[in-house]
């Protein structure tokens, strides 16, 4: 079966950042297409996926070979070559997108500094135009800089049988939990009718718990923030004064945020990010509680 897929490998040198969003009328795409190695570089295998290309193009990276090098290798010795669509990205930025001339249409791909985006059995040429140029022109993380890329796609008419799965990969060094691995991000939808849309919500979530706070988000804790919070705390069974911020209402907030898995946001500088007191407004301002 044809993974009828469009894709985007990327890499944010700035970040150290490197990664793949997928979306397919195919079951688990996640479990197929994307290819990813922190400081090495993306591969994504599509079409009559041949999913040996990941693991060996990464291989090849890794050595210091180009990305074109590396498609030509790949693609020497197999005799399905033009069934295969294929993008690659190395962490310079050098990039290759390839598409076999029995991939089912509209099938193609566009390249650019640091990123290679493809897609077959699409509405058209301006699928993978919408995906390139979305990328381009988003703001942001990497990871939601792919997912941007991916609902413009979609919005332009994206595969033309349909919705089913998407998938998003980001690596870089030390980005894993707890700084263990190199997994920053690893998020699937297997199977939803709005895959897209499900990967995007996901994804806020992921960046809540794990992304740290970006310094424009960071907001000082002055005496009329501070006794918002307090108050917050106190209606969220945290805390037992809402008159002021003290240490004791300082350690509330700590302990709260450990509560709810947002020990990476926690601050010992007299401020909070806004993604933080966002979900305390959200989740403790909406309890009925008498002060």
């Amino acid at each position: 079966m044809p993974l009828s897929t469009f894709s985007i490998v990327a890499v944010d040198r700035d970040r150290g950042e490197i990664g793949i969003a997928v979306q397919s009328k195919f079951l688990s795409v996640g479990a197929v297409v994307p290819w990813v190695r922190a400081g090495v570089g993306a591969v994504a295998t599509q079409s009559f996926a041949n999913t040996t290309f990941g693991p060996r193009g990464l291989a090849l990276l890794e050595r210091g070979v180009p990305p074109n090098a590396v498609l030509d290798e790949l693609l020497a010795a197999d005799g399905g070559r033009e069934t295969r669509q294929v993008g690659i990205v190395a962490a310079g930025g050098r990039a290759r997108s390839f598409t076999g001339a029995e991939c089912i249409p509209w099938a193609g791909g566009r390249t650019g500094d640091g990123f290679a985006a493809q897609g077959n059995c699409l509405a058209g040429p301006a699928v993978v135009d919408a995906l390139a140029e979305a990328f381009v022109a988003a703001r942001g993380t990497l990871s939601h800089r792919l997912v941007a890329a991916l609902a413009a796609a979609e919005e332009a008419g994206g595969d033309k049988r349909g919705q089913q799965s998407a998938a998003l990969i980001v690596e870089k060094p030390g980005g894993g939990y707890g700084a263990f691995n190199d997994r920053y991000v690893d998020l699937r939808v297997d199977d939803h009718p709005r895959p897209i849309d499900e990967l995007a919500r996901i994804l806020e979530l992921h960046a809540l718990y794990f992304f740290p706070a970006e310094p424009g988000d960071v907001i000082p804790i002055d005496a009329d923030l501070g006794v918002e919070i307090a108050r917050l705390l106190v209606r969220a069974g945290a805390h037992d004064d809402a008159t002021r911020f003290d240490e004791r209402t300082q350690a509330a907030l700590v302990a709260y945020m450990h509560v709810e898995n947002l020990e990476n946001r926690v601050r010992d500088d007299g401020a909070i990010d806004r993604q933080t007191l966002g979900y305390l407004r959200a989740h403790a301002g909406a309890r009925d509680v008498s002060l």
